[in-house]
Formats: C-alpha cells, sequence, structure tokens
C-alpha cells in the first residue's frame, strides 16, 4: 500500500514538474515579444510605420483639412487687419508700412498652412532620429526565459514536496495569463501611440491656420507643442524599456523560485505603467493640452 501511495506521489510530482517547466518556459514568450518590437516600432516614421494608413491621412490633410484651414486662415488675417488697423487709433494714424507688414505675415502664414504636412513629417524626422540613436546605446536584452535564467531549475523543483509544487504549478499557471495581458497593454501603447500621431497630423493645417494671430495663436502653438511631445514620447519609451532591461536581469539571483517569478511579473507591470505614464509626462514637459 505504502508503494502504491509512493508511487502515486512520484507520478504527481513528475507530472508537477514537467507541468511548471512548461509554463516558465513559455511565459515570457508573447511579453518579450511586445518588448523587443517596442525600439522597432517607435524608432519608425510615420510614413515608414505604415505606408497604406500615411497614404490615406496625407491625402486627407492636403484635400478635406486644408480648403477648410484656408477658410479660417482668411478669417485670422482678416481679423488681424482689423486689429492693425485699429490700433493706430481709429484710423487717425495710418502708415503704409503696417499693410506690408500684414502682408508679410499673411504670406509667412500662408507658406505655414501649405506645408504644415512637411513641417510636422520633419518634427517626427528629427525626434526619430534621436530615438533611433539613443535605442542603440542604453536598450539591452530584455527577453526573459524562466526555465533557463532560474539556475539548476529541475533539480531544485526536485527537491521539493508535492505540496509546494502544486502551489508552485498555480503560482507559474496565474502569472502566465497576466503575462499575456500585460503583453496586450504594451500593445496598446505604442499602437495608440501611432493612430494617436496619425490623427493628429491629419487635422494639422486647421490649428496652423490661427498661428499668425495673437488671440488665436495660442491654438497652433499648444499644437506644436503636443508635436513635441508626442514625438519626444518615443524616447521616454525607449528610457523605460532600459530600466527594465537592467532590472529584470537581476531576477537571475533569486534562490526562490517563486519569487523570481512574481518579481519577473512586477518588473514586468511596472514596465507597463510607466509606458502608460510616458503619454502625460511628456505633455507635462512641453505643456501641452
Amino acid at each position: 500500500m505504502q508503494s502504491m501511495l509512493d508511487s502515486i506521489n512520484e507520478w504527481l510530482k513528475e507530472l508537477l514538474i514537467e507541468g511548471i517547466i512548461l509554463n516558465l518556459s513559455g511565459m515570457f514568450d508573447q511579453v518579450n515579444q511586445k518588448v523587443g518590437e517596442i525600439a522597432v516600432d517607435i524608432g519608425t516614421t510615420p510614413a515608414g510605420w505604415h505606408s497604406g494608413i500615411f497614404a490615406i491621412i496625407r491625402n486627407l490633410s492636403e484635400t478635406v483639412i486644408l480648403p477648410i484651414a484656408g477658410v479660417i486662415l482668411a478669417f485670422v488675417m482678416t481679423y488681424e487687419l482689423i486689429q492693425i488697423v485699429i490700433d493706430r487709433n481709429n484710423l487717425h494714424e495710418i502708415d503704409t508700412w503696417i499693410f506690408f507688414k500684414w502682408i508679410f505675415k499673411t504670406f509667412i502664414a500662408v507658406m505655414l498652412v501649405t506645408n504644415t504636412f512637411n513641417i510636422v513629417m520633419g518634427i517626427f524626422d528629427m525626434s526619430q532620429s534621436v530615438v533611433s540613436s539613443a535605442s542603440g546605446i542604453i536598450v539591452s536584452d530584455t527577453a526573459v526565459d524562466m526555465a533557463s535564467v532560474v539556475v539548476d531549475l529541475e533539480a531544485r523543483l526536485q527537491a521539493m514536496e508535492v505540496g509546494p509544487l502544486l502551489g508552485l504549478w498555480f503560482q507559474s499557471l496565474i502569472v502566465g495569463l497576466t503575462m499575456n495581458v500585460l503583453s496586450i497593454c504594451i500593445f496598446l501603447v505604442i499602437y495608440g501611440r501611432m493612430i494617436e500621431i496619425y490623427l493628429v497630423t491629419s487635422i494639422g493645417p486647421i490649428p496652423m491656420a490661427t498661428l499668425a494671430n495673437r488671440e488665436w495663436g495660442s491654438i497652433g502653438q499648444n499644437y506644436l507643442r503636443s508635436l513635441l511631445a508626442l514625438s519626444f514620447q518615443a524616447f521616454l519609451i525607449i528610457v523605460c524599456v532600459a530600466i527594465y532591461a537592467v532590472l529584470i536581469q537581476s531576477i537571475a539571483a533569486d534562490e526562490d523560485i517563486s519569487g523570481a517569478i512574481w518579481g519577473a511579473m512586477g518588473y514586468t507591470v511596472l514596465l507597463c505603467f510607466t509606458l502608460f505614464k510616458t503619454g502625460s509626462l511628456a505633455k507635462s514637459i512641453f505643456n501641452a493640452h
């Protein structure tokens, strides 16, 4: 009877060990893939990220939004001319140079509006150059394989009893499911930022049409600050990934298998949290609303 119980115990133990190793081996696969893609995705310009979407956004901006921006610009510059004339003592002190000044401002405003798409792409090209340089310096290996990171994993599992092994199996299963959710969160941050870039870019000529006027110009100024915040958010994301890469390597020194599993998950949760915060942090830095 005792030998039968020992055989069942040994069989169950081997089954749990095999299940734990299997869970740990594939636990970080999706997260590793998403984190590895971060540097590639955010280091790509809007034109290079998805050429089909880029072509649609450019067409909408130049054929639908630009005419509306032209109407707004005509209103803004007419309002600007009225202000210039009124400011000169209600037409009692009219100098010819103020009309040349207005013509020059109008010319500059028209140039800005008609070249808005090129200006926006120039801002993102500049930031992506910074990101590409930074990613080559600070981003290291972020891939994690718990089955190979934890030293002598199978031998340490063999030394454990069935009860602790059962608990560890449940923990590895729960953490594995959580990691799948976290990989979706990383996907949402990276792809959500790119879609936001396309949305902001598509409507660019309208806020740019307000830059020439002192009262309306805050709209265009805030738009430019938003562009800078969006572009340099990529740099903050790269820094977050670099910090994660350093932290995640420390789990190899953890003697407690359970602690290593939860520690790795904790670092990944921290990465997701900081990635979500990069957008608001970039906007606060550039004072964009």
